[in-house]
Parts: structure tokens; C-alpha cells; sequence
């Protein structure tokens, strides 16, 4: 597939390499030719100076067949404005904006322009590392009312089964992260200290995994 981003600051750079290394053909538009220093020297991709919503420069880039578009300059009203072209005028779906502004975040995600923001995410991920019972929300299918998250879980469950875990709390084990492997538990997996455990379950009304896992086996009721 082909991508195009749009500023060459250490997020754009970062993903330019990650998709190349994924086997995808880049271009990467930045105003600065200097910007594209932060590119390794092994990058293969189109390096482009001009103005990322310009029309010009995003044909030069390929975004005629361009399967996505992430808009991650320093500029909240430059990366809207580009991601709103590249939408509307040659119809990429996969439209992705940085925006440091999470209040205007809310309102372009209102309005169907995706929107990362980076302050909120951030502050999330310090808070669920830092706090007992934190949580990452990686996933939410509304419309599903189903979820994925990253939860902590309590070092009570240690030497228990995961299984034992999923029928006290309701939800279910995605995948695990132990000892920096990827890990599918099946049923005989016990709980062991610092394994990070990804589960999917239901949101909305009801009882609250979070609780559950959460606590010790004892209290979790």
C-alpha cells in the first residue's frame, strides 16, 4: 500500500520507517528540506519539500493512490486543513490528523476527520502505568459495545489461571505481553508477576471487569 505523511518531525519520520519496514511505499512532505535528516539513510520513500495541503505537492506525493494519510506537522490548522483535502477532494478514507488541541480534537473527530491528540494519550498512558488498576482503552467499537484494553492486573491472581480470571470478571484474555514476547494463553496459563494482559469485554451498562480484575481473588466479588 502506499502512504503518505505529511511533516518530517520524530513522529513522522518514526512512521515513515515503521510502514517502509512493513513493506509499504512512503512519500513524506515537509516544508524544511532539512527535516528529512531525521529519516534514516536506508529510507527508500519520497522525501518532498512543499506544503502539505497544497494540491501540487500531494499529487507529487502519490496521494492520488494513496491508501492512507496521516497529517502530523506541528501546526494543528495545517494538519486539519490537509487531512480535510486529502479527504474530500481525492477521496483517501484512511485519513489521520495530529492535533496538540484535544478540544478541537473532539470537535474535527465529531465531524469524521479522525484526530490523534497527543497530550491526552499521554497523560492516560502515565496515570493506568502509575495507578493501581490502570488501563489503556487501545480499542472501542461503539456501535459493538465491545473494547480492548490493557488492564492491570492484581498481583493476588499471581499463580492463578487466566481462565479462572475471565470467569470471575467476564471479560477475555486477547493476548499477553510477558517478558517483552507475545504470548496466546490457553487455558492452563497462570497469572505471572509483571505480565502485561490485553482483554476484550463488553462496555456500557453492567458489572465492571475492572473491578475484578483489579483486586485481589478474595475481595473480587
Amino acid at each position: 500500500m502506499h502512504i503518505v505523511i505529511m511533516g518530517c518531525g520524530r513522529t513522522g519520520a518514526a512512521l515513515a520507517t515503521e510502514f517502509e519496514a512493513r513493506g509499504h511505499s512512503v512519500a513524506i512532505i515537509d516544508q524544511s528540506g532539512d527535516a528529512f535528516r531525521r529519516l534514516p539513510a536506508s529510507f527508500k520513500g519520497q522525501r518532498i519539500t512543499g506544503i502539505g495541503f497544497d494540491r501540487d505537492t500531494l499529487v507529487s506525493a502519490g496521494v492520488e493512490d494513496a491508501y492512507g494519510f496521516a497529517a502530523v506537522s506541528d501546526g494543528d490548522n495545517s494538519n486539519i486543513l490537509a487531512a480535510r483535502v486529502v479527504r474530500e477532494t481525492y477521496g483517501v478514507d484512511n485519513v489521520v490528523a495530529r492535533i496538540a488541541d484535544s478540544g478541537r480534537a473532539d470537535v474535527y473527530r465529531r465531524l469524521g476527520i479522525p484526530t490523534v491528540a497527543p497530550v491526552p494519550w499521554t497523560a492516560a498512558q502515565i496515570v493506568s502505568r502509575l495507578l493501581p488498576g490502570g488501563s489503556d482503552d487501545l480499542y472501542l467499537d461503539p456501535s459493538a459495545g465491545i473494547g480492548l484494553r490493557r488492564l492491570r492486573v492484581d498481583s493476588g491472581w499471581v499463580g492463578r489461571r487466566y481462565e479462572d480470571l475471565q470467569q470471575n470478571s467476564g471479560a477475555r484474555v486477547a493476548y499477553l505481553v510477558r517478558f517483552g514476547d507475545r504470548l496466546l494463553p490457553n487455558a492452563e496459563t497462570l497469572v505471572q508477576e509483571g505480565d502485561e494482559a490485553y482483554f476484550v469485554m463488553a462496555t456500557g451498562d453492567g458489572p465492571d471487569p475492572t473491578r475484578v480484575i483489579g483486586r485481589a481473588p478474595e475481595v473480587a466479588k
